[in-house]
């Protein structure tokens, strides 16, 4: 991965969805700006209006000032105009426009303490049978190795690969506690909660190697759990899914046909004489046994 595409803003947006959300991201920086701006030079102008000067009492009761009353009510407006009228529609329309199911790719991500699990459904598009009875060190995810519908299903750890200009769904979840799926160059983030699925989805716009970590302190091992993002050509993930999808149980042998001869040919039993090889020679007594 290539540490400089982040740089010292945003991270570079390569999401069908991402323009939204940084012009959003910015509108509300530039009125965070103003809002610092103008308290901060109202509190330097307090501090040099009201500071402590000979022959000045201060005064303890409430100033009645309207002016800043109006101040505040248009903040007011401002943050609800924000939340009503610039973040909900953004929201709504990234919710209300899922991608086609048969044109998509379906994945399932499962966060554990320390490592991301995805599964890929294999060339037959159905996910195999899980069971948590089944979870051990060489199957992460518990997929049934008796379901035929999970002989080809594809198991990477740490390791997320998907092809540009493709809607891909992914449902997420967690074995253990709270995890939080965020790649900050597709804009998602979504906590994983034990015993939830939850869909969400995302299309990505250009190639590249970049980054999924975890944005939710999740344990001692936080820090390393990272994995790998990477958006391929159709070609190079056609490739990938290829070369990784599980050998095919091969068939058991077939037995060798048994020939049967033809009825009425049944050979008989073989009275041809036997050759036992070369005989011993008689011993002398049993000669003289044989003259008695």
């Amino acid at each position: 991965m290539d540490e400089k595409v982040y740089g010292w803003w945003l991270p570079p947006d390569v999401s069908t969805h991402g323009a939204k959300i940084d012009q959003l991201i910015a509108t509300v920086h530039w009125f965070m700006l103003l809002l610092f701006v103008g308290w901060g030079i109202f509190f330097i102008y307090t501090l040099i209006k009201y500071r402590a000067r000979p022959g000045h009492t201060a005064i303890y009761a409430p100033i009645a000032a309207s002016a800043t009353k109006y101040i505040e009510g248009a903040v007011v407006v401002v943050e609800v105009f924000l939340l009503f009228g610039l973040s909900t529609p953004v929201w709504l329309a990234y919710k209300n426009t899922p991608p086609d199911d048969a044109a998509a790719l379906h994945i399932k991500i499962v966060a554990e303490q320390f490592a991301w699990n995805f599964q890929y459904p294999g060339k037959d598009k159905k996910f195999g049978r899980t069971d948590i009875a089944l979870i051990s060190g060489d199957n992460p995810l518990g997929v049934d190795p008796e379901d035929k519908d999970g002989k080809d299903d594809i198991i990477t750890v740490n390791q997320l690969h998907i092809p540009v200009h493709t809607p891909v769904v992914v449902e997420v979840s967690s074995k253990d506690v709270i995890h939080s799926f965020n790649i900050p160059v597709l804009r998602m983030k979504q906590d994983t909660i034990p015993g939830q699925r939850i869909p969400l989805w995302f299309e990505a716009t250009q190639t590249g190697h970049f980054e999924l970590a975890c944005a939710q302190l999740c344990g001692l091992g936080h820090y390393r759990m990272r994995a790998d993002v990477l958006i391929d050509s159709p070609e190079d993930f056609a490739k990938w899914e290829s070369e990784n999808l599980p050998p095919a149980a091969e068939a058991p042998a077939a037995a060798a046909p048994t020939e049967t001869p033809p009825a009425g040919n049944t050979p008989g039993p073989d009275t041809r004489p036997q050759d036992h090889g070369p005989q011993q020679p008689e011993s002398p007594a049993l000669k003289n046994e044989k003259k008695k």
